[in-house]
């Protein structure tokens, strides 16, 4: 019984060929019956009718209503009397039907599951489009569309990029722990030993409180060990392992192993609700309005909280030219090629962006225009 219960198709496979070899088996039996009689007094119309109500009779009693009903009264008996005789037939019987019908059925299975997951998703998003704005807000809109759009994205869409982590080394005394930590105010900090690729784990804060009337303290036995996670891992996934390691960050590594940069719980909980400030929140504002149709954004500024912000209509435009970049400014350098210096201006459809402020190789600041 085990044994038929760990392959569920093949028994469900085999189950179907029997149950359609015996239907066909009676009727042909009592077709041939029926014709040694001599039925020639009566119209053709009428043989016809008898022979399928009886055979309809006989399949529906014997085949159908009295097995399962006997098999509903005493599950456990006729489980085991009849696993024995259905394990003869899977494998040397009807093996030749049962083995391709239950590879076809998973093949098919998986389609059609990855079909109407898509098809579910594009459903929700072309519904978005078509809600009447005097129904839903615009906050209300944003949160449903990174609903929609949440199981899609990537960790390396959202994360924050290496170069823009706050982190400690591992060398450090105690006491200059403290001052950074008071200079900073961030809960969790990556902690490295020697270079930033190198990350040996996170300091909490909360573990830091019952040590700070000391003037030195090992506070290398405090270090959390790091969890490690690839670019490409989706957020949907990386939720539900926080929810289950109960932990709030993750380093993210490219695939050579070097430290690309961090997400956080917080980070993947705006991607559905929008910006997220606490006390401890130390982040600069990616943006600056400075009417209805220009902007200040950083360089570093995610291409996704881009769109949210500006309200587009042109994502899709965007999504087609942009390769494997991320944030705003790797979109202006993957269309241009080259460096630009301030001023630079370039034009995506109906958007100019003109260069604001760079830091050496580093596009810092944007300024957007939309042309209405």
């Amino acid at each position: 019984m085990s044994t038929l219960r760990n392959n569920p198709r093949r028994l469900l496979a085999v189950l179907l060929v029997s149950n359609n070899f015996i239907n066909i088996s009676i009727v042909l039996l009592l077709s041939s019956f029926s014709n040694l009689f001599n039925f020639d007094l009566l119209p053709y119309w009428v043989n016809f009718a008898l022979e399928v109500g009886f055979i309809t009779l006989i399949i529906l009693l014997f085949g159908e209503i009295l097995p399962k009903v006997y098999a509903s009264r005493n599950p456990i008996s006729f489980s085991k009397k009849m696993a024995l005789p259905i394990q003869i037939l899977d494998k040397y019987v009807f093996f030749f039907l049962t083995i391709p019908m239950s590879t076809m059925t998973h093949f098919i299975q998986k389609k059609l599951i990855y079909k109407k997951t898509n098809l579910s998703v594009d459903k929700l998003s072309d519904a978005l489009e078509l809600t009447d704005k005097s129904e839903t807000s615009n906050e209300e809109k944003k949160i449903l569309n990174g609903i929609v759009s949440f199981g899609s994205l990537e960790v390396k869409q959202i994360m924050k990029p290496r170069i823009d982590v706050f982190s400690v080394s591992s060398d450090i005394s105690f006491i200059e722990l403290i001052k950074i930590v008071k200079q900073n105010k961030y809960s969790r900090i990556p902690v490295f030993k020697k270079t930033i690729d190198k990350i040996v784990g996170v300091i909490y804060l909360k573990d830091l409180f019952p040590y700070l009337n000391k003037n030195e303290f090992n506070w290398n036995t405090l270090i959390r060990d790091p969890y490690f996670i690839p670019e490409n891992k989706k957020l949907d996934d990386l939720l539900k392992e926080f929810q289950q390691l109960k932990i709030h960050l993750a380093v993210v590594v490219d695939e050579y192993g070097g430290n690309s940069g961090i997400v956080t719980m917080d980070d993947i909980v705006e991607e559905i609700v929008g910006d997220i400030s606490d006390d401890f929140s130390q982040d600069d504002v990616p943006y600056f309005k400075i009417d209805n149709t220009n902007y200040i954004f950083e360089g570093k500024s995610n291409l996704n909280e881009f769109y949210r912000i500006i309200d587009t209509d042109d994502q899709n435009v965007f999504e087609s030219k942009k390769g494997d970049s991320e944030t705003l400014a790797g979109f202006i350098l993957e269309q241009i090629g080259f460096f630009p210096k301030k001023g630079y201006s370039i034009k995506v459809n109906n958007v100019l962006f003109t260069i604001n402020e760079v830091d050496r190789k580093r596009i810092k600041k944007i300024k957007v225009s939309l042309k209405i």
